[in-house]
């Protein structure tokens, strides 16, 4: 083989020894110290595989048809994986969402309406809501800054006539003993949850007590694309609590889903790297007219930001009008 034959070969084995040693980590049976075993004999005998590329010592070359018997087993083990709506889940996602459709009437069951204190000290409030769609007036996209510009949380929500005001996040479904990662969301760590929540709740979390830096963006949408959207969400939590899926930090997070479920509604909208870099939504949704064109988009940004009035929580029934005063 040709020297560039050697190294695409190894590039291709150190991305499987990635892979395995990730879904190890995250999901192998047997505790921290089982985890570690299974690690330890993945690395090896990887190691030993990608040798064998560049060693010509035979006990290697049987090295690696072990590994590529492993990697087999170690496939079978990973589509066996299922996720489950019945774990010991955190409080803030313990219920699933389900909502009832009659004409333009939807009703809501499981709602967030949490009384926040501190991220670990809160009142559990769930609550059912009936939403009348012929008085759904507007829908804002919020996002959530949490780890840099490049990276925010994605939450929508909508405004009726009556004042209320209904956020929808695609979230990961945590069980008690779980904090959320990143790389965890890559390797089937969590299920996937679509909470519905009372602004009050929601947004005042993510500014207050968690100290993220949170935007409310109005949105550009034709009344109809506006019901379609919140329908669209009722209908994924429903299938949600009928069949878990996973959550995946790449192809099926916050943004992503939002995306799928606006596509059909609003033809003509390309992938774009800034669906997967969400702190860059903003631009994207500027550049397809989801935003207000008729003034610069830094201006539409210093206008977004409701931190510092999303933190302070205030009574619930002023909370939405008080976050959209204007600067």
């Amino acid at each position: 083989m040709t020297l560039i034959t050697h190294l695409m070969l190894s590039a291709i084995l150190l991305l499987v020894l990635a892979w395995g040693m990730g879904a190890l980590r995250f999901q192998a049976p047997g505790g921290f110290v089982g985890r570690l075993l299974w690690m330890v004999l993945w690395l090896v005998l990887g190691g030993m595989a990608i040798a064998s590329i560049w060693l010509p010592w035979a006990w290697l070359h049987l090295a690696r048809w072990a590994w590529i018997a492993a990697g087999i087993l170690m496939l079978l083990w990973w589509f066996s994986l299922r996720p489950s709506n019945q774990r010991l889940w955190a409080d803030d996602v313990a219920r699933s969402l389900q909502g009832q459709i009659d004409g333009q009437v939807v009703t809501l069951r499981n709602i967030r309406n949490f009384d926040w204190r501190s991220d670990t000290d809160y009142t559990v409030r769930w609550q059912d809501a009936r939403y009348d769609l012929e008085t759904l007036l507007s829908v804002d996209m919020a996002l959530s800054y949490w780890m840099g510009p490049a990276i925010a949380h994605t939450l929508v929500s909508f405004g009726f006539a009556d004042g209320r005001h209904l956020v929808f996040s695609v979230e990961i479904r945590k069980e008690r003993d779980e904090a959320y990662s990143a790389a965890g969301g890559f390797f089937k760590q969590f299920e996937r949850s679509i909470v519905a929540a009372e602004e009050r709740d929601i947004l005042y979390v993510r500014a207050g007590p968690r100290g993220e830096q949170v935007f409310l963006y109005p949105v550009q949408m034709p009344p109809t694309a506006v019901r379609q959207l919140f329908l669209a969400y009722v209908k994924s939590a429903n299938r949600l609590a009928q069949t878990p899926r996973f959550y995946n930090t790449l192809t099926a997070n916050c943004t992503t889903l939002v995306y799928d479920m606006v596509r059909p509604i609003v033809p003509g909208l390309p992938m774009d790297i800034r669906l997967i870099l969400s702190g860059y939504l903003p631009q994207y949704l500027y550049r397809h007219h989801g935003l207000d064109n008729t003034r610069p988009l830094d201006v539409l940004r210093r206008q977004a930001d409701i931190t510092a009035r999303a933190a302070q929580a205030g009574p619930a029934e002023v909370f939405s009008r008080q976050i959209r005063q204007p600067r």
